[in-house]
């Protein structure tokens, strides 16, 4: 589903309903209560903010997990995407572009902060990150994209398949061009393959 209207785009940009949802994506549903003793939130903000994320679709009341009047909410799954940034207009544009600077830096801060609290086990060794290039058409830059897509979803299953030591992971992709070479530069700049390794694009791993 793409998500090309304004007012939801702007109500997903907001900081602290980013980290009410991925709360709720993450660690699955909860009242408002609960989201504000973990975020450190008052919870009538908390409660405003939720209804605002329900209006668009993004987490909904679910029942069964409650005591008497307790609004219990959990995040809705889906596949959404945004719009290309081609078509997206220049009071989106600056949207998006507040939407990408929250959701990136609160990734970097949530992945330093599991990596530092990460306890001496075999989870401990769960932090995969790679870095490489590869030259792609933007057709192929897309295929790539849609492939990596159908990998996750080739991993999901119902909670009621899933193996017993099983954790939620949390993955994050993110491609982008290299600046364009001049038109007028007499060496075109190496291929992947020939580069040493010790150069920028080199791969690197963090598995133990």
């Amino acid at each position: 589903m793409e998500l090309s209207g304004l007012a939801a785009l702007k109500a997903l940009a907001q900081p602290r309903r980013q980290r009410m949802l991925q709360h709720l994506t993450v660690h699955g549903p909860a009242t408002s209560a609960t989201l504000a003793r973990a975020l450190g939130l008052n919870t009538g903000a908390t409660s405003y903010h939720l209804r605002e994320l329900a209006r668009y679709g993004f987490v909904e009341e679910t029942g069964g997990a409650g005591h008497g009047r307790e609004r219990w909410w959990r995040a809705v799954p889906g596949d959404r995407r945004f719009p290309p940034r081609s078509r997206q207009s220049p009071e989106m544009r600056l949207v998006m572009d507040e939407l990408n600077h929250h959701a990136y830096a609160a990734d970097l801060e949530l992945f330093e902060q599991l990596q530092r609290d990460a306890a001496d086990e075999p989870w401990a060794d769960a932090f995969p990150y790679s870095r490489g290039t590869i030259r792609l058409t933007l057709p192929e830059l897309r295929e790539f994209f849609e492939e990596y897509i159908a990998l996750l979803n080739r991993y999901k299953r119902p909670e009621a398949d899933t193996p017993a030591g099983a954790r939620t992971v949390l993955t994050r992709f993110l491609a982008f061009p290299a600046q364009a070479e001049a038109a007028d530069d007499p060496m075109p700049g190496p291929s992947p393959d020939s580069v040493p390794d010790d150069a920028d694009n080199r791969r690197e791993t963090e598995i133990s």
